[in-house]
């Protein structure tokens, strides 16, 4: 039973992902209305570095895949760790998305938790 919903929640997750990151490359979300000045700055800021949002985009849409594939979640998890850092510490500094950015957090831990077998050799 846990397996499935493990893997009922990594298709979100993953799915998630891969929208956020076909957002970065075809922008067909509208930018929210309400989002704070500082926030829109600081993406401003990200935009003038024209290879980071596509770098970006790539890891997430890469790491959304993988983590729907059973087989290959252990990779998909490590290759969205460093991005969701950045949600997280996005949404704590800058925002007030805590909940959802949280919430992601939690599901990313528990994958690496479940998938811990798999990074063993590279600690040891």
């Amino acid at each position: 039973m846990k397996k499935k919903i493990l893997f009922a929640v990594c298709i979100l997750f993953g799915l998630m992902f891969i929208n956020a990151g076909l957002n970065k490359i075809f922008n067909y979300l509208p930018v929210p209305k309400d989002m704070p000045e500082n926030v829109k700055s600081m993406f401003g800021a990200f935009m003038q570095i024209k290879w980071l949002m596509p770098l970006v985009a790539f890891a997430e849409i890469t790491g959304g895949i993988l983590i729907i594939i059973p087989k290959l979640r252990a990779l998909g998890a490590i290759i969205i760790f460093p991005v969701m850092i950045g949600i997280v510490l996005t949404a704590f500094f800058l925002s007030s998305g805590y909940a959802m950015a949280f919430i992601l957090l939690a599901v990313l831990i528990w994958v690496l938790f479940e998938e811990r077998e798999k990074y063993l050799p590279m600690v040891r």
